[in-house]
């Protein structure tokens, strides 16, 4: 009888170390996780399709929330909240677009600006 079996840590250890995730917005750079886990990434692009504001609004957070290092998350929460600084939803869609794509679809080399 012939087992079948695959090693999904293959490979894990000679993976070169991907960098942290930078973006600016009111003029503060922020630093995100090279890699945040599948299961949130995949729930995370789920809910971003529902079309109940609030369930769009708390997606967005929770991917802040689990994207951004500690320091940056301070400070971006304090952005967010600020009320002579505005940030429109808009742009917040952007910024999600941008870490969504990032961790769905990481480039292997730095993208050339």
């Amino acid at each position: 009888m012939t087992t079948r079996s695959k090693n999904f840590d293959e490979g894990d250890d000679q993976a070169p170390a991907k960098e942290p995730i930078t973006f600016t917005l009111k003029g503060e750079e922020f630093t995100a996780v090279p890699e945040i886990q599948g299961t949130v990434l995949m729930d995370l692009v789920k809910r971003s399709a529902a079309e109940d504001p609030a369930e769009s609004f708390d997606m967005m957070l929770e991917l802040f929330d689990n994207a951004l290092e500690d320091e940056s998350l301070e400070r971006f929460k304090a952005l967010i909240k600020d009320k002579h600084r505005v940030v429109s939803i808009e742009k917040l869609t952007e910024v999600v677009s941008f870490l969504i794509e990032e961790y769905a679809n990481r480039p292997e080399e730095p993208r050339e600006d």
